[in-house]
């Protein structure tokens, strides 16, 4: 288990630091940073100050080099900072290193998406999914982030002739990677069998990024107490309903939120849950239209698909959060006919990237709810009839 986690008290001040590569926009290293705030703020933790290197690659030793470590050395002696947070990957070294040089715990991106995963783990199957993508992280980490970790198990004659502490450590963590996945397989099981037994019904599951409003969506839909909250990655656990609209039923499954940079391992141990999404006859990939980078964010859902072997599903694009769109875009001085305008464009331009597969609405203020239903109805029954051509759409 990873131990420099966030610490979960009244406040966790914490310096965010990136690195810019050469020829990008700085605009690119504020959205990124933007991002990383925010799953900070997620796990409790108040960011106090930004700093990012622009260089050709990160620096193998520092990752931002020593003139830039010292000069966030310096700020933490005069500040009261807890935590420092990198937006990428650090590898064992790395850590090492900067943590001498800055005197206080050091996480990257990953480890901290794995810090909200745990604190957000409910279920059985999402505990063990978290703690066996906590245990591939460390492991390459080991000897750089190394500080003796807690013995599980052991005993005479456990340990081998010669071998030294991070080497019975390695071992005892390969040996709980394997127990772990063996657990997973188990749920897997009884997951296929449980999906198995669902029988003919059409499968619609919701994909998007992170914190775009699929629950809240998934709540009006299907009725049903969803957990919704304004953070990342409020929902883990896969939830399927059973939906009947104007008498056809279909089964509609909330999955966890993609984001930016997920870590390989996590996608890895959360393959049994995203499988909800591969196995999936229809996609609805819920857009949060009022993000500033809301295209970047459906690249970032098209390319996790890909990885997944699911970008070939029917899809439908909900564009979600118009309301807030229209308060961030338009002027409150704007004619009404230029505004009706400027959507007609957006809604233009949209229908021809997606073949017409779209519709812009708000889930909290209930905007053309009405018409998404009978998007979905109609994609619905058009499957149904593809799936079992010879015989009539079945309605309860």
């Amino acid at each position: 288990m990873i131990e420099k986690k966030i610490q979960h008290k009244e406040e966790t001040n914490v310096i965010l630091a990136g690195w810019l590569p050469q020829g990008q926009s700085e605009s690119v290293i504020k959205e990124y940073l933007d991002e990383l705030a925010f799953l900070a703020e997620t796990a409790g933790a108040k960011e106090v100050k930004r700093f990012y290197q622009r260089l050709p690659h990160p620096d193998s030793k520092t990752f931002l080099g020593s003139g830039k470590l010292e000069e966030i050395k310096n700020y933490i002696q005069s500040h009261q900072i807890d935590m420092v947070i990198f937006d990428d990957e650090l590898t064992g070294s790395q850590l090492l290193n900067i943590e001498k040089v800055l005197n206080r715990p050091v996480i990257d991106r990953s480890d901290l998406i794995l810090d909200i995963f745990a604190s957000r783990a409910k279920t059985a199957q999402a505990k063990v999914q978290v703690e066996l993508a906590q245990y591939q992280y460390i492991l390459p980490r080991l000897k750089g982030m190394w500080k003796h970790l807690e013995r599980q198990g052991g005993g005479i004659g456990s340990r081998g002739p010669g071998e030294t502490e991070i080497e019975t450590d390695r071992r005892i963590i390969k040996d709980k990677i394997s127990l772990l996945r063996k657990r997973l397989a188990a749920f897997d099981k009884q997951a296929f069998t449980q999906r198995k037994e669902r029988g003919e019904f059409i499968r619609v599951s919701f994909v998007g990024y992170t914190n775009v409003g699929k629950s809240t969506l998934m709540r009006f839909l299907s009725k049903t107490d969803s957990f919704v909250e304004n953070k990342l990655f409020a929902t883990l656990d896969t939830t399927t309903r059973k939906v009947v609209f104007d008498r056809t039923p279909f089964l509609l499954s909330d999955t966890v939120g993609f984001i930016r940079k997920l870590p390989h391992h996590l996608v890895e141990s959360f393959k049994s849950t995203l499988d909800e999404v591969r196995e999936a006859d229809i996609l609805l990939h819920v857009v949060d239209i009022s993000h500033p980078k809301y295209e970047e964010q459906i690249a970032v859902v098209k390319n996790t698909l890909h990885e997944l072997k699911a970008d070939d599903k029917p899809t439908l694009f909900i564009f979600n959060k118009m309301d807030l769109y229209e308060k961030e875009t338009y002027d409150e001085w704007l004619e009404p006919e230029v505004k009706i305008d400027l959507q007609k464009q957006l809604e233009k331009y949209w229908n021809n990237e997606t073949q017409n597969n779209c519709i812009f609405v708000s889930a909290t203020e209930k905007m053309n709810v009405d018409e998404l239903r009978i998007m979905i109805l109609d994609k619905v029954r058009e499957m149904y009839g593809i799936r079992y051509p010879y015989k009539d759409i079945f309605y309860e």
